[in-house]
């Protein structure tokens, strides 16, 4: 027997999160019409079963432990968040802490080369991080939070 489109949402959305966009698009190959997933779209965002915030909140939970604001805001857009919900969900972040720590995970020390630092800074971009964030990483690990011990 045929799994009806609810019961397909259901299914999709007992596993894990999803936005709308990516329900409408798992579900669109199923639907008989545009208006009927439309339909079943709007009554799950309704019910709370749906809910791009949501998404939003687990998303950056999971992955921004890893990635920096840039990144996080650019999936989020891809996959239909709206901007108000990225910015309520990315607002206490603390990129620089987060961009030391992966930094320090990945490298541990200061690049000795200019090609090093070109690495290190290109891993950091890579993972979402600004460059205002990388040059104050790169600046020193941490240590220049401190004020400099006193030779007198």
């Amino acid at each position: 027997m045929e799994k009806s489109l609810k019961a397909r949402a259901v299914d999709l959305l007992s596993r894990r999160e999803y936005t709308r966009r990516e329900l409408e698009r798992r579900l669109a190959p199923f639907a008989e019409s545009p208006e009927q997933l439309a339909t079943l779209l709007d009554e799950l965002a309704e019910r709370n079963w749906q809910s791009d915030s949501r998404f939003a909140r687990q998303f950056a939970d999971i992955k921004g432990q890893k990635y920096g604001t840039r990144r996080l805001q650019q999936e989020m857009r891809q996959r239909g968040v709206g901007q108000e919900d990225i910015a309520d969900v990315l607002a206490e972040r603390d990129d620089l802490a987060l961009a030391r720590q992966q930094w320090e995970k990945k490298f541990g020390s200061v690049a000795s080369t200019p090609q090093e630092r070109a690495k290190q800074m290109r891993f950091l971009a890579a993972r979402g991080f600004g460059m205002s964030v990388i040059r104050q990483v790169m600046a020193g690990s941490g240590d220049d939070d401190f004020p400099p011990d006193n030779p007198d």
